[in-house]
């Protein structure tokens, strides 16, 4: 069975390559995504429908989780297991709410566009991790090099597919296959109640709290986490 590993917003390969030991799944039947330079959640999961098998198993991280669940909205007669990660469902709120998440992105890309993608992902990251991983030099490392290799275009690009992001709860609520939410205990952009209430849509679903993680868990947590995947898988 084909694995489909979607990145997150700015992230790669890289993102998922920890989990790599620990998979029972063989990494020849593995395909990362590439988002390119999509600028809607809508394209990013047609590319993905281009490249699969007919049938596959989808894990997406972060943006990656949003861009799962546009598949299934797509195409879920293709899916056969969901996995969501360090994510959400609800589409950008209305009022000063929404306007406030617009502005913090805005300022974050003023910074890639101004003086360097590195130098956004060196600010970004601070809220990224648990607080006990931010002087870990190799993960903060892996973390900003990744980043660094997309451009301030590409940022963009993917802000705008946020920003405009659906809202799933009614994909959520049709799904049939078995599904995983995951979160790490302190992540604090996508925290533990948003993911318990996308299994409140679909209450089949498994939630799995990583301890001692924040929002990039399978980098900070890879054993811990490519073990919640295999039960799934299995």
């Amino acid at each position: 069975m084909q694995l489909v590993l979607v990145p997150g917003l700015m992230c790669d390969q890289a993102v998922w390559q920890p989990l790599f030991p620990h998979l029972d799944c063989k990494q020849s039947n593995i395909l990362i995504a590439d988002h390119g330079a999509g600028s809607s959640l809508t394209r990013m999961a047609e590319h993905i429908l281009s490249q699969t098998a007919p049938r596959f198993a989808i894990a997406g991280h972060s943006m990656g989780g949003r861009v799962a669940l546009e598949v299934m909205r797509l195409a879920p007669e293709r899916v056969t297991h969901l996995a969501l990660l360090d994510t959400g469902h609800a589409a950008r709120a209305s009022g000063d709410a929404g306007e406030a998440e617009r502005a913090k992105r805005m300022a974050l890309l003023t910074i890639a566009r101004e003086q360097s993608v590195r130098a956004m992902a060196l600010q970004w990251v601070q809220g990224m991790v648990h607080p006990d991983r931010l002087q870990d030099a190799d993960l903060i490392e892996s973390i900003v090099a990744m980043m660094a290799r997309k451009s301030a275009d590409v940022f963009a690009a993917q802000i705008e597919a946020l920003l405009s992001r659906p809202d799933a709860a009614a994909v959520l609520r049709e799904v049939k296959v078995p599904t995983l939410i995951v979160c790490g205990r302190q992540d604090t952009w996508a925290n533990v109640s948003q993911h318990e209430a996308m299994q409140a849509l679909l209450p089949s679903a498994d939630l799995q709290v990583i301890e001692d993680a924040g929002h990039m868990c399978p980098m900070e947590r890879p054993k811990e986490t490519a073990q919640v995947l295999n039960a799934w898988l299995r």
